[in-house]
């Protein structure tokens, strides 16, 4: 390709960054502490992102948001709901979906590894054994969400 066809930024190579992370809310509600658990209970899991620009502007906070019911024999043994966020610098990509697709992909998938450690740590120290969440298909968790909003009728939220 010609230097005529390239953009005037050529040297500017698109980067993701992470500022900060952080636990931003945990809860863990722990009724089946007193459990001689034999078998292996019932998990429940659910996981949802959101992703917002703060004030400065290449800056935007990711929150993953994981929620854990574990039950037996139809008795509660815990519930554990972490958000865990990051703020990440995400500069040179000029494009909204790609700047929301690096969002809901990538910047989870960095934070994946510290929201598992937690969610294990906490169900151990809960006096359960530990949960080791399987690794997060983010991939398909936004494409989900794009055919979702494709799907819903303009004007509706």
């Amino acid at each position: 390709m010609s230097s005529e066809g390239t953009p005037a930024n050529t040297g500017a190579i698109p980067n993701l960054q992470v500022a900060a992370q952080y636990i931003k809310d945990l809860s863990f509600e722990n009724p089946g502490a007193m459990s001689n658990l034999v078998d292996r209970p019932q998990i429940e899991l659910s996981v949802d992102l959101n992703a917002s620009r703060l004030a400065e502007q290449d800056l935007y906070e990711v929150e993953l948001k994981i929620r854990v019911n574990a039950t037996h024999e139809g008795r509660a043994l815990f519930l554990l709901e972490v958000a865990y966020a990051g703020i990440f610098r995400l500069t040179n990509v000029p494009d909204t979906a790609t700047q929301q697709a690096i969002l809901l992909i990538q910047a989870p998938h960095m934070l994946f590894p510290f929201v598992r450690r937690i969610v294990s740590d906490v169900v151990r120290d809960g006096g359960m054994p530990p949960l080791m969440i399987e690794p997060i298909d983010f991939m398909a968790l936004y494409q989900a969400r794009l055919a979702q909003a494709a799907g819903q009728p303009q004007g509706t939220a």
